[in-house]
């Protein structure tokens, strides 16, 4: 049982990508639909429009297994592999930085958003 509410709550979260998707391309408003998911379920779930309890085991499966998402960017590095060793470090270092400067950012942001909570 707990499996089938797993895969429906998968598929809620599924039909709801589709749904912004089809958004974005219809209304043509510049930003993707996974923005616009990303927004909307954020309100929908602030605002009690869809209780956590429908999405929160189908979210935490695709959370736990994230890593079999990528591995078609990995098979696509690895075609390129000329690329990789000619550039590699550079794409390194851009990847290093960025992610450090990432990392920063939504830490000071995190401070910041902690103070003004405990300053109410």
């Amino acid at each position: 049982m707990k499996y089938v509410r797993v895969w429906a709550q998968v598929g809620i979260l599924y039909v709801f990508a589709l749904v912004c998707n089809e958004i974005a391309r219809c209304w043509q408003l510049g930003i993707q639909g996974s923005v616009i998911g990303i927004i909307a379920l954020y309100l929908l779930l602030e605002w009690k429009v869809i209780p956590l309890k429908w999405i929160e085991a189908g979210a935490n499966f695709l959370i736990a297994e994230m890593l079999l998402f990528f591995v078609p960017s990995a098979v696509g590095v690895m075609r390129y592999s000329d690329l990789m060793l000619k550039q590699g470090g550079e794409f390194l270092l851009i990847i290093v930085v960025s992610t450090l400067l990432v990392m920063v950012y939504v830490g000071w942001m995190s401070e910041w958003l902690l103070g003004i909570r405990e300053k109410r």
